[in-house]
């Protein structure tokens, strides 16, 4: 549902795919979410430019932003829970990503976003959504501008974490401080986007800013024939830590999505660097439960 598959030329709203999706969750029951309305990254090119490749003015964003947003969530209203409205504006050092949108728009952006949303289905829930959210200076970042929007009466729901961690970072102290920090502001928290990383990074903080590559190297891919089982019995450690997180937040987590099923089709594999081996998630590349899955089961039972 990113803008440049929905509307890849102005005016020309495709939801062919998106509509599938869609049909599937509820032909299945299940809690349907869109992903995303507004984000800097994936959006198309036209979005920014008239027609002799100048940068648009404030009015004209706007405008187009709001036709976007106003088409895509009437499109699916009554039949989407909720939307992440935007996507990624804050920086890891808490300052505002200097986005087109940013650019353009100014800090308004954000809180345009999600009035256009709400006038579109004022019954549907509004994210606000990011990563590295355990960094202090970034979630005081996102508190402060989510705390804007609501001062002004705006809409925003939840603020979700997504939750791309690795073995050793973040500390889960810091994902409980996030927690608590967000909870604070009268919103509720999510894990939108979570799976575990195995695999060295290029560098320490590395999360999910898809802007960021580094070259192949093989010491950065030592598990291609399987998982070592040291390495699962850590990966399942991990999983059980953050877990158990959410469940003594339960009253504050409104909901945990993993990105992906299979380790097979893990968007991991080739970020930050193609052609990996990654190990991220709860199934694995024959679609089978690892050996923690249980573990976590009757984590929740017990709760």
């Amino acid at each position: 549902m990113k803008s440049m598959y929905l509307q890849p030329r102005e005016g020309e709203f495709d939801f062919r795919e998106a509509d599938r999706f869609v049909e599937f969750g509820e032909k299945n029951g299940m809690k349907i979410i869109g992903h995303t309305l507004i984000w800097h990254s994936q959006a198309p090119k036209w979005f920014f430019v008239d027609h002799q490749g100048h940068e648009v003015s404030r009015e004209v964003l706007i405008e187009r932003m709001k036709t976007h947003i106003h088409t895509v969530v009437s499109h699916y209203k009554g039949r989407i829970h909720g939307w992440d409205v935007v996507n990624e504006a804050i920086l890891d050092n808490g300052e505002w990503r200097k986005s087109k949108f940013y650019e353009i728009i100014g800090e308004d952006f954000l809180k345009l976003a999600f009035q256009f949303a709400h006038e579109a289905d004022p019954k549907a829930e509004l994210y606000y959504n990011d990563y590295n959210t355990a960094i202090p200076s970034k979630r005081n970042g996102i508190a402060r501008v989510v705390k804007q929007v609501l001062d002004s009466g705006g809409k925003i729901h939840a603020i979700g974490m997504q939750e791309h961690h690795g073995l050793h970072f973040p500390a889960v102290e810091e994902v409980e401080n996030t927690i608590n920090h967000f909870s604070d502001l009268g919103v509720k928290v999510m894990v939108t986007e979570m799976d575990i990383s195995v695999l060295p990074r290029p560098r320490p903080n590395m999360s999910a800013e898809i802007s960021e590559t580094a070259e192949y190297k093989k010491e950065l891919n030592p598990y291609t024939e399987g998982l070592p089982k040291d390495v699962m019995s850590q990966l399942g450690k991990r999983y059980l830590d953050f877990f158990g997180l959410y469940l003594k937040h339960h009253d504050k987590i409104d909901r945990v999505t993993l990105w992906g099923v299979s380790d097979k089709d893990s968007w991991l594999n080739h970020f930050p660097i193609r052609g990996r081996t990654d190990y991220p998630l709860l199934f694995d590349r024959n679609y089978q439960a690892k050996p923690f899955v249980s573990d976590l089961i009757s984590l929740a039972e017990s709760m």
